[in-house]
C-alpha cells in the first residue's frame, strides 16, 4: 500500500473512530510504528490531523470562541508563564504590537514599567491596564468593538495597522496547527493579516490546550512565525515537527 493510500486509509478510520493509537494502526495495516508515524506527520502537515499520546485524532472543529471572561479563567498559570517569557523577547526601545487576548494581556503585565515602549493593541483590557499602570507611550487602533472580547476587529482596525511599522508583534489564537492558523469569526481576519504584514517579527503566543482545533476561516500558515511561545504540555512530537520548519520554540 502506497502512502498516500494508507494516510486515506487512516482518514477513513478516524471518521469511524474519535481516536486511534498507532498500535491500532501497525496491526490494522501491517507497517511499522514509523511507517505510521510518517504518515501521521504528513497528514497533520496538511492539516487533517493532530497527534494524541500514543496514537491520532481528527482536528476539533472550533464554532465559536469563548468570550473574555471565560479565557481569563482557563490555563492560567500557563498563560502566566508565556507571558513572562514572551516579555523577555522585548528589546529596548521598540514598538510592540499586542493582539487581544489573556495570554497578550499577562505580556502587558510585564512590560508595563517600562518607559521605552511603544505599545500597540486592538484590546480594550490591554489598554485599559497599560492606561493605569503602564509608562511607555500606548496606541490603540480603534475600529469596529467586539463586545464578547473587549477588542477592535475589521478593516477600520487592518487599515490603521498597515500604516504603522511594528518591531515585533505577539500574536493570539484560539485554533492551529501544523499547517496554521484559524478563526471562527471572519471579522478577525483582516486585523490578523494586517498584523504580520507590519511587523518584523512576528511571535505566535498560545498555550497548547487550543493546539489541534481548526475553525471555520484559515488565517496563515505557521510559516510567518519567527517564534511561538508555549507551555510544556505540548507534544514531543509536535514540537519536533515545529522545529523542522525551522520556527523556534520556547516552552515555558
Amino acid at each position: 500500500m502506497i502512502p498516500a493510500e494508507r494516510q486515506k486509509r487512516i482518514l477513513m478510520l478516524l471518521s469511524e473512530h474519535d481516536l486511534i493509537s498507532i498500535a491500532e494502526l501497525v496491526e490494522i495495516m501491517q507497517v511499522s510504528h514509523m511507517t505510521v508515524r510518517r504518515d501521521i506527520q504528513k497528514l497533520e502537515e496538511q492539516g487533517k490531523v493532530v497527534s494524541v499520546s500514543g496514537g491520532v485524532q481528527l482536528l476539533q472543529r472550533l464554532f465559536s470562541e469563548p468570550t473574555h471572561d471565560d479565557k481569563s479563567l482557563l490555563f492560567q498559570s500557563q498563560k502566566q508563564a508565556i507571558g513572562v517569557a514572551a516579555a523577555r523577547l522585548i528589546a529596548d526601545s521598540k514598538t510592540v504590537y499586542l493582539d487581544a487576548g489573556t495570554t497578550t494581556l499577562e505580556i502587558a503585565h510585564h512590560i508595563a514599567k517600562r518607559s521605552d515602549l511603544l505599545v500597540i493593541t486592538n484590546d480594550f483590557v490591554i489598554a485599559n491596564f497599560l492606561i493605569k499602570e503602564g509608562n511607555g507611550e500606548l496606541i490603540h487602533t480603534g475600529g469596529h468593538v467586539c463586545k464578547d472580547n473587549y477588542s477592535s476587529v475589521g478593516e477600520l482596525s487592518a487599515q490603521f495597522l498597515r500604516n504603522i511599522s511594528i518591531d515585533v508583534a505577539f500574536v493570539s489564537t484560539s485554533s492551529w496547527n501544523l499547517k496554521g492558523l484559524t478563526t471562527p469569526d471572519e471579522k478577525k481576519l483582516a486585523v490578523k493579516r494586517a498584523i504580520v504584514e507590519s511587523s518584523k517579527k512576528n511571535v505566535l503566543v498560545t498555550d497548547s490546550s487550543k493546539y489541534g482545533k481548526v475553525a471555520t476561516f484559515w488565517i496563515y500558515g505557521l510559516d510567518v512565525f519567527d517564534t511561538i511561545v508555549t507551555d510544556k504540555n505540548l507534544l514531543e512530537s509536535v514540537q519536533k515537527n515545529i522545529q523542522n520548519l525551522n520556527i523556534e520554540l520556547m516552552l515555558a
